[in-house]
C-alpha cells in the first residue's frame, strides 16, 4: 500500500533543474527511484519550460468553414474529447463515445435530466437545520459529488465553465445560509447550462447570492440630501466581466480601433445601469431557514430609481422590474456579447487561444443558431466542441493549442477514472483553495468576481507572453502552488480522505503488466497523448517494484498514476 506520512517534494526542492528529492522508503518496495523522475517534469511544467506550453507561436487563423469529422473516433480521441466535455473520462464513457460519435454523445448528455439539485441535496442530508445557519456546511461536499459522480457530465462541465465567467464565492456571501445561498447560484447555472443566456442573466440578476456578492442586494436610490449615489459594483461588472468587456470587439474576438482600442462604455454608462439596480432585495424577511435565498429578488419601491436612467444609448424611465428588463435587452443585444461570451466559453472547455476564425464561428453561432435564436447555449456548447480545432489532430502538436488543465480538473479526472466515491456522503476533499496544501482551487470559493485566474493573463517574462498567448490557469500557478498539488494528490491516491477513496480493482488487474498499466492510465488521465519519452520513464519506475512483492501491483499502479499526473502532457489539455 502507498502511503503519504511523508510528502514527495518541499520547499527546498522548488528550483527548476534542481537535484530531485529523494522520498523515504515504503514499506515492501522502494520509492525513490521510481518518483525521482517526477520533480523535475512537474516543476518544468509549472514555469513554463516544458511541455507544449513551454514554446509560443502565434495562434493560427482559420478560414475555412467549419468542418465536423463524423468518423467513428478511437478511444484516445474519445478520452480527448472526455477532457473537454466532462469532468474527466472514464473507461465506460470512453466506449460511449466511440459507440455513439461526438455528436450523439453530446445530443444524448443534453437530453439528461439533473438527479438532483444542490438545494435539494443539502436538505436530503440534513444542512438546513439551525446548527448551520452561519457555516457553509454540505456546500463543497454537494459540489464534488456532483462534478465527479454525477451521468449529467457535459452539464457538470459547462456548468463550471459559466461559474468561471459567472463569478461568485461563498465566502463572499454575506449572508446566513451560506451553503443555500450558494446552491441556489450554482443550481442556476447547471439548470440553465444548455438553456439561452439571455435566460441567465435574468436568473443571476434576481439572485441572492449574486445579489450579496457584488453588494447590490437592497441597492438603494441616490439621496439628494446626504450625496449618496447606488452603488456601482453589478452594473459595472455585469458589463465588463459578464457579458460585454471592456473594448468593442469584432465577431472573431479581436479589439476594435487598433492601437487605440474603442472603449465598450463610459462611466456615466455604469452610473445610469446602477439606477436600475436599485430595489432589488430579498422575498421574505423569514431568516429561520434559507428558503429565502431560492426564491428571486422582488422589486423594493421605496428603494427604487423610478426617474430616468440611460446606459448604452438607451433610457428608461419608471424603474421597477420593466426597467430592468429593458436594461438586460439593451445588453443581451449588445454586438460584443456573441464574441466576448464565446471566446471565454472556449477558453474554459478547449483551448486558451483559439484562433478568430475559431471565435466567430461560435460567436456566429450565439448570435444565431440557425434558427433566429440568440444565446441558444446548446447551439454554443455544440459548436465549441465539434469545431476542427477542437477535433482536428492539428491541435495535438500545434505549439498555440491547448490549455493548461486546471487543478481541479487534474482531482476530478483522477477521481472519475477510478471510481472515487464516499459512502457517507462526506466527499472529504473539502475548501481545495489551498496553495500550500491543496489545489489552489476550489469551485465556488473564488474569492473575487475575477475567479482565480483571468482569461487575459500571460504569464510576465515568458516565452507565451513573447508568443503574444495567454494562459489563464498559470495565473494560479507557481512554486508553491505545484507543491501543494503534487504532496496533495500523492495523499488522496495513496488513500484517499476518510471514506472518500479511489476504487482500484479494476485497474489492479494491469498491474502486473507494465505496459498494459501504464498505457491505460495514460489513455483515462491524459487521452494518450503522454510523449514517448515519458511513457518510457513511467514505465521504467514502475518496473523498479516487483509484481509479486507484498503490495507490489498497489504500488505499482500508484506508481503509474502519479507519474502520469505529474507529467507535462498531462497538465496540458490539447
Amino acid at each position: 500500500m502507498l502511503h503519504d506520512d511523508n510528502p514527495i517534494i518541499t520547499a527546498e526542492h522548488r528550483a527548476p533543474g534542481s537535484t530531485p528529492p529523494v522520498l523515504p522508503a515504503v514499506p515492501t518496495v522502494t520509492t525513490a527511484a521510481p518518483f525521482a523522475v517526477l520533480t523535475p517534469a512537474i516543476l518544468l511544467a509549472a514555469c513554463g519550460g516544458g511541455g507544449s506550453n513551454g514554446t509560443a507561436s502565434a495562434a493560427p487563423t482559420v478560414s475555412a468553414p467549419v468542418a465536423i469529422v463524423r468518423t467513428a473516433p478511437t478511444p484516445a480521441q474519445a478520452s480527448r474529447f472526455l477532457g473537454q466535455a466532462t469532468m474527466g473520462a472514464t473507461k465506460a464513457q470512453i466506449a460511449d463515445v466511440v459507440d455513439k460519435g461526438y455528436e450523439a454523445w453530446i445530443t444524448a448528455q443534453m437530453a439528461l435530466p439533473r438527479a438532483t439539485t444542490h438545494w435539494d441535496w443539502l436538505v436530503t442530508n440534513g444542512y438546513n437545520v439551525a446548527a448551520n445557519i452561519n457555516n457553509t456546511a454540505g456546500f463543497d461536499a454537494s459540489v464534488w459529488r456532483q462534478l465527479i459522480v454525477e451521468p449529467d457530465q457535459l452539464r457538470q462541465r459547462v456548468g463550471m465553465a459559466l461559474l468561471d465567467l459567472l463569478v461568485v464565492g461563498i465566502d463572499g456571501v454575506n449572508l446566513n445560509w451560506k451553503q443555500f445561498a450558494a446552491a441556489a447560484y450554482l443550481d442556476i447555472l447547471l439548470d440553465r447550462a444548455f438553456g439561452n443566456y439571455r435566460d441567465i442573466l435574468d436568473a443571476i440578476t434576481t439572485n441572492a447570492a449574486m445579489g450579496s456578492f457584488l453588494t447590490f442586494l437592497g441597492n438603494r436610490k441616490a439621496n439628494t440630501r446626504t450625496g449618496a449615489v447606488p452603488d456601482e459594483n453589478y452594473a459595472r461588472e455585469l458589463m465588463q466581466l459578464f457579458t460585454l468587456g471592456l473594448y468593442q470587439l469584432n465577431m472573431d474576438g479581436s479589439v476594435k480601433g487598433g492601437a487605440t482600442p474603442l472603449e465598450t462604455y463610459k462611466p456615466e454608462d455604469v452610473a445610469g445601469l446602477a439606477r436600475v439596480f436599485t430595489g432589488l432585495s430579498l422575498a421574505t424577511a423569514d431568516s429561520t431557514t434559507p428558503d429565502r435565498y431560492r426564491q428571486p429578488l422582488v422589486m423594493n419601491a421605496t428603494l427604487n430609481e423610478t426617474g430616468s436612467a440611460s446606459f448604452l444609448g438607451t433610457t428608461v424611465s419608471g424603474g421597477g422590474m420593466a426597467a430592468v428588463k429593458t436594461a438586460l435587452d439593451t445588453i443581451f443585444a449588445h454586438p460584443n456579447l456573441p464574441p466576448f461570451v464565446s471566446k471565454q466559453l472556449i477558453q474554459r472547455l478547449v483551448t486558451s487561444n483559439p484562433s478568430p476564425a475559431y471565435v466567430a464561428r461560435v460567436a456566429t453561432k450565439f448570435a444565431d443558431n440557425g434558427s433566429g435564436v440568440r444565446g441558444d447555449l446548446k447551439a454554443v456548447v455544440t459548436a465549441i466542441l465539434l469545431d476542427t480545432e477542437a477535433r482536428g489532430d492539428a491541435a495535438l502538436t500545434a505549439a498555440a493549442a491547448g490549455k493548461l488543465r486546471e487543478p481541479v480538473m487534474r482531482l476530478t479526472g483522477w477521481a472519475r477514472a477510478f471510481a472515487v466515491n464516499s459512502p457517507s456522503n462526506a466527499w472529504g476533499f473539502g475548501d481545495t483553495s489551498n496553495q500550500s496544501t491543496r489545489l489552489g482551487q476550489s469551485m465556488g470559493r473564488s474569492q473575487t468576481v475575477f475567479n482565480f485566474f483571468r482569461p487575459g493573463y500571460s504569464p510576465p517574462a515568458s516565452a507565451i507572453a513573447a508568443g503574444g498567448l495567454v494562459a489563464p490557469e498559470f495565473q494560479i500557478t507557481n512554486e508553491q502552488s505545484v507543491v501543494g498539488y503534487i504532496n496533495y494528490m500523492y495523499g488522496l491516491v495513496a488513500n484517499g480522505t476518510g471514506d472518500t477513496k479511489a476504487d482500484y480493482s479494476d485497474i489492479l488487474q494491469k498491474a502486473a503488466d507494465t505496459n498494459a498499466l501504464v498505457d491505460e492510465v495514460a489513455l483515462l488521465l491524459a487521452a494518450g497523448q503522454l510523449s514517448a519519452a515519458t511513457i518510457a520513464q513511467i514505465r521504467s519506475a514502475v518496473d523498479t517494484v516487483s509484481a509479486t512483492a507484498s503490495g507490489g501491483p498497489t504500488n505499482r499502479v500508484g506508481i503509474a498514476i502519479m507519474l502520469t499526473l505529474a507529467a507535462p502532457e498531462y497538465l496540458t489539455v490539447k
